[in-house]
């Protein structure tokens, strides 16, 4: 898909049950948000930026940085709140990018992977994975395993180390397992659609939505990186993640 125009929306909420204002938390001298918007600039600078939030104390902080959009109070994802603030923004282009307000190390190169997710025609929604190094975090159910077809699209994502090698005789049994990492991007159309569908069986059974879009027929494609972001869930992730800054 050469030429293809798209912008970047970051979902951002106060109201995190495990730590509350994470997006106005400061890291080296710049708020979390702060850093999400200048990674997103960096791997976007002739297009649109914007952050979707729920909370005035956001909206004031990042106003001048980048475009904001209010959006409701009442949304369960992230991805919902894109879809919201797209309508909002009004932007004509083809692909829409999710970067979510916690995380701050991201790379421009990572976005650029999923952006060329979508040269394949049949690719809806475009993801990162990157291969499992340790051994236990294969079997690890907060690990998410994703695996794909010879095209690169998943086929499934689950919390159980797939694929299942039933031939397995201890470490070094040559078996790949790749995590999923958290990161999306949506042709227009097709964000607009993913909001609208109800939760499916598989994506209860495993807690994970991106199976609601496999379930309903969407293609995803999955690019491999190099590169996983730390995750910053709690207070204490903080000290941990001042070493990238």
């Amino acid at each position: 898909m050469s030429g293809t125009t798209f912008g970047i929306i970051i979902p951002a909420r106060y109201a995190s049950t495990r730590f509350p204002g994470k997006p106005l938390q400061d890291l080296g001298g710049k708020t979390m948000i702060e850093r999400v918007v200048e990674a997103a600039k960096l791997a976007n600078p002739h297009a649109g930026v914007a952050v979707a939030t729920d909370d005035v104390r956001i909206a004031e902080h990042i106003q001048s940085k980048c475009e904001v959009v209010m959006t409701s109070e009442s949304h369960p994802s992230g991805t919902d709140r894109c879809a919201e603030a797209l309508e909002k923004l009004g932007w004509d282009c083809d692909v829409v990018v999710n970067l979510q307000g916690d995380e701050p190390f991201i790379k421009p190169e990572q976005v650029a992977l999923l952006v060329s997710a979508f040269e394949h025609p049949k690719i809806d929604i475009a993801t990162l994975k990157i291969a499992i190094g340790e051994a236990e975090d294969s079997q690890n159910p907060n690990v998410v395993k994703v695996v794909c077809d010879v095209n690169d699209q998943a086929l499934y994502f689950s919390r159980s180390p797939i694929p299942y090698n039933r031939n397995a005789t201890g470490s070094g049994d040559g078996v790949r397992y790749f995590r999923h990492i958290g990161m999306y991007a949506f042709r227009a159309d097709a964000l607009r659609r993913v909001a609208k569908l109800s939760p499916s069986g598989l994506e209860k059974t495993e807690m994970l939505e991106q199976l609601r879009w496999l379930e309903n027929g969407m293609g995803i494609g999955v690019k491999e990186t190099t590169w996983a972001s730390p995750a910053i869930d709690t207070p204490e992730d903080v000290k941990k993640a001042l070493r990238f800054v």
